[in-house]
């Protein structure tokens, strides 16, 4: 059986800036399955897929101890590496992050998405607080001996609307990029980006590898290839689509 530490090794070799990897985001084990019969390399699931198929609305609202178990079950129904959607690290204190993370590397999993908004609050955590519990997430994965790949998320693009879009918006992602990189992330995300030219520059100023969702507007997997993207993942998009898939068989059937 391959080892933890090799598969976040494997995890991390697929992020490649022009040559992504596709991660069709997951929630259940029954998806996964699907997903790896499709050819995936990886797997990663997301938070909103997660709490929906278990009756929560996303935010952390699902409890800490069901999204373990969900995880340990998809780590292990699979060999391929399996990243965790961590949303905020189900607390604000660096110290209860490091315990939750230690808590999810017990689980398997080789990878985190880490997120700067403020869970259940208004906006983002200052800079200097984001680094300090980006460092905690870090940390807590040397302390395990699992090089996890912690993919440290920005949410300055998803909170606002896409024609809102600006240089100003711009110039801070890529300035918590930074900070994020000095502080040991391994990669950066932004999810609600989808101008092209935008992602070019993102992708062309910040080290570390990036990360785009593919939501309705956004450039193709080629595009975003060409623009300089590691990274491709789905978010909530499969999961909506099998829902709306459902209730309209379903319908079908019952009308």
């Amino acid at each position: 059986m391959t080892s933890q530490s090799a598969k976040a090794a494997q995890f991390s070799a697929l992020h490649i800036k022009g040559d992504p990897v596709v991660l069709f985001n997951i929630w259940d084990v029954g998806s996964a399955g699907a997903v790896i019969a499709a050819g995936a390399k990886a797997l990663a699931t997301g938070s909103a897929p997660v709490a929906l198929a278990n009756g929560f609305a996303d935010g952390e609202q699902m409890p800490f101890e069901m999204a373990l178990g969900n995880i340990a079950r998809i780590v292990k129904a699979t060999a391929l590496p399996v990243s965790m959607d961590l949303e905020g690290g189900y607390g604000a204190a660096p110290d209860t992050i490091a315990a939750n993370v230690a808590r999810a590397l017990g689980t398997g999993v080789v990878g985190f998405n880490f997120e700067d908004q403020i869970v259940g609050g208004k906006g983002l955590y200052p800079l200097d607080q984001q680094v300090a519990r980006l460092k905690a997430v870090v940390n807590a994965c040397k302390i395990a001996g699992v090089a996890a790949f912690v993919n440290a998320r920005t949410d300055i693009f998803l909170k606002a609307a896409p024609d809102t879009h600006c240089e100003d918006m711009l110039s801070e992602a890529i300035a918590r990029a930074a900070a994020f990189a000095k502080a040991g992330a391994s990669g950066f995300f932004a999810p609600g980006l989808r101008d092209a030219e935008m992602i070019g520059r993102l992708c062309a100023q910040v080290e570390l590898p990036v990360n785009i969702i593919a939501l309705p507007g956004t450039p193709d997997s080629k595009t975003l290839a060409g623009l300089g993207v590691a990274r491709i993942s789905y978010g909530p998009v499969p999961y909506k689509h099998m829902v709306s898939w459902l209730e309209n068989a379903a319908r079908e059937a019952l009308q």
